[in-house]
C-alpha cells in the first residue's frame, strides 16, 4: 500500500518540547538544500548545520549541540564510514547523544553496511519518499532504530554473505547470542524480522513493558548499541536469512 498522505498537522502530532536539532552532511550543495527545507518546514525538526564531508561533520558537531545526524557515505576527504567511526566510536565526539542515519544508493552497499557497523542507527535510500526520511529521524530521536522500511531489508538481504563472514561459528556475535535465553532468543528474532515492541508483545502474549525489557536484556548482552546493531548481528549470526 502506498503511504498515508503527510501533512505537517500529521507529523507534528504529539510533538513537544524543543525541535530536533539535524545536521545534514553531503558533498552536494543541492542535496543539502533539498534536505534543509523539507526538514526545516517541520515544526518539530531544525537544521542546525551542515557539512560537505566528514571533517566538516566533526567539527561543526563539536561546536553544536545535535541529536540526528543525515550522513552521506561517499564525500571527498573523511567519507561517511570514517566520519562515524570517529563520531560514534569509543572516545568519540558526542559518543552518547547523538544518532546518524546513513543516507545510500544500492550501489554502496558494502559502504553502507560498514557505517552501520560503525555505529549508524539506520540508513535509507537518498530517494526514499520525504515522509520516511521525516520518520527516520524521529524514530531514531525516539531511541529506536530504522530497520523497518522494505529499503533496509532489501539491502540487508543483499549484503547477507558480507555478514555471515563477520559471524561465524566462535565470534564474539555467535558467543553473545549464545548467551540468551529461550524468550530473548525469541524477542531477538522478531526484532530482527523488523518487529516493533508492540507487534512483538501481540506475538508473544507479553505486556510492552516487559518486551521492553527483554530488548534491553538483550542489546546489553549483544553490546548493540541499538535495533539496527541487533539485527546486522542476527544476519551475520544466521538468526535470519536473506
Amino acid at each position: 500500500m502506498p503511504p498515508s498522505p503527510w501533512t505537517p498537522e500529521s507529523d507534528a502530532a504529539g510533538t513537544t518540547g524543543d525541535p530536533i536539532r539535524v545536521v545534514l552532511v553531503d558533498d552536494q550543495q543541492l542535496v543539502r538544500g533539498g534536505f534543509r527545507m523539507l526538514i526545516n518546514s517541520q515544526p518539530d525538526l531544525e537544521v542546525v548545520a551542515e557539512a560537505g564531508n566528514g571533517s566538516e561533520a566533526l567539527a561543526a558537531l563539536a561546536a553544536v549541540g545535535a541529536d540526528v545526524v543525515l550522513m552521506d557515505v561517499r564525500m571527498p576527504g573523511m567519507d561517511g564510514i570514517e566520519a562515524t567511526e570517529k563520531l560514534l566510536g569509543a572516545g568519540g565526539v558526542r559518543n552518547e547523544d547523538v544518532k546518524v542515519v546513513v543516507l545510500t544508493t544500492f550501489d554502496l552497499d558494502e559502504y553502507a553496511l560498514s557505517a552501520i557497523q560503525a555505529g549508524a542507527s539506520g540508513f535509507l535510500l537518498k530517494d526514499a519518499p520525504p515522509e520516511e526520511l521525516l520518520e527516520a529521524i524521529r524514530t531514531v530521536h525516539r531511541g529506536d532504530a530504522v530497520i523497518a522500511p522494505s529499503t533496509t531489508r532489501r539491502l540487508l538481504d543483499h549484503v547477507a554473505p558480507l555478514l555471515r563472514t563477520a559471524g561465524s561459528p566462535g565470534s564474539p556475535h555467535a558467543a553473545a547470542v549464545a548467551s540468551l535465553t529461550p524468550r530473548e532468543h525469541e524477542v531477538f528474532s522478531l526484532i530482527a524480522q523488523g518487529l516493533s515492541n508492540p507487534e512483538i508483545a501481540t506475538k508473544l502474549f507479553l505486556s510492552e513493558a516487559t518486551v521492553k525489557t527483554h530488548v534491553g536484556h538483550i542489546l546489553a548482552k549483544l553490546e548493540a548499541r541499538d535495533r539496527v546493531q541487533a539485527v546486522v548481528i542476527a544476519y551475520a549470526t544466521g538468526i535470519v536469512a536473506p
